[in-house]
């Protein structure tokens, strides 16, 4: 599978050439894929002589920290002056897993879009819009990781890629694709997997740093929610709560209600999970994730019901309204969408 053609190649080859200060940014509350696939372009960049820092929005799931490269990360809310200044006097901006600069938060969209710095967009999200000198998206593929190491083999580095941007790709496919459990059926997928193998990862222990590291404050949440959650009377769909009482009772921090979601979905028959989780800081906002599996199109409830989207079996969106309203809509989309 190749994801660039040869003009987009030289183009690439021309701005990374023609820049020595580079920033890689992803979208606010990072995920796997986002703080995956930015350290390993940026450890691929650094091996051809740039100067590369990653800037994200804000915090990124504790359950990443152990990923080469995290402790160099700059977070805009954290350092905003060191990162206006670093993107200042970027030459050359790539912009991975996110299709739109809001996705960065207001301030930092802001800062960004002040720049002179060319742009390149990486991502596999729908309807891209950053206005980029160059933009490779492709929704069909099941991460922005896998993405970025096609884009390193196309561009003829793929002997460039060590054990640790190796290590970095595979957290990011593996976290998006609840381990290759969705977003993943093609052979593509794993004849990468086996790339990255013979480049000295240890895909177990990726799995393990990942998923084996709750703390008890956490697995009481997970017991918490598993004892409360929502089924629908025809037993397909589901929905769970997370309040901030909740969040303050089980002491959460970012990233404890990671994977969470597709607990449900283990249940025979069941098609649809969605979680509904409160912002800890701004009243009246709700968090959405949605998952399916099969043909249940869940981006499509997303951006009826919930102002989001995202891939057919994993979406996301946001609710402007209190937690008890937003589980009155979600009993409404479960109840009246139809696919």
């Amino acid at each position: 599978m190749t994801i660039l053609d040869e003009k987009s190649i030289s183009e690439l080859r021309q701005l990374i050439d023609g820049a020595q200060n580079v920033v890689v940014l992803c979208h606010r509350s990072p995920d796997g894929d986002a703080i995956g696939s930015s350290l390993a372009w940026k450890r691929y960049l650094e091996q051809k002589g740039k100067d590369v820092t990653v800037i994200i929005p804000d915090a990124f799931p504790d359950f990443l920290m152990w990923l080469p490269g995290t402790q160099e990360i700059v977070r805009y809310d954290k350092h905003k002056e060191k990162a206006d200044l670093l993107l200042r006097i970027s030459d050359l901006i790539f912009c991975l897993d996110l299709n739109t600069l809001s996705r960065l938060g207001d301030d930092l969209a802001a800062a960004v879009e002040k720049t002179k710095a060319p742009k390149v967009l990486i991502d596999h999200h729908l309807n891209p819009d950053v206005p980029a000198a160059l933009t490779v998206s492709r929704p069909t593929m099941c991460s922005t990781a896998v993405m970025v190491f096609h884009v390193i083999d196309e561009l003829g580095d793929y002997d460039v890629i060590d054990c640790k941007t190796a290590t970095c790709i595979y957290c990011g496919m593996m976290t998006d694709t609840g381990a290759f459990t969705f977003n993943s059926n093609t052979p593509e997928v794993f004849h990468v997997i086996a790339r990255l193998i013979e480049k000295g990862i240890d895909k177990d222990r990726i799995y393990r740093n990942v998923n084996w590291v709750f703390s008890v404050s956490r697995m009481r949440l997970w017991g918490h929610v598993l004892s409360s959650f929502r089924v629908s009377d025809d037993k397909r769909s589901s929905y769970f709560t997370i309040s901030k009482s909740d969040m303050k009772k089980y002491a959460y921090i970012k990233g404890d209600a990671e994977g969470l979601v597709n607990m449900p979905l283990q249940i025979r028959g069941m098609k649809l999970s969605i979680s509904l989780r409160e912002d800890t800081e701004k009243e009246n906002l709700v968090w959405v994730s949605l998952r399916s599996v099969d043909d249940f199109p869940c981006n499509k409830m997303a951006a009826q019901y919930f102002n989001g989207g995202g891939h057919h079996n994993a979406s996301g969106g946001h609710l402007d309204c209190s937690l008890a309203e937003a589980e009155e809509i979600t009993k409404r989309a479960i109840k009246e969408f139809k696919y």
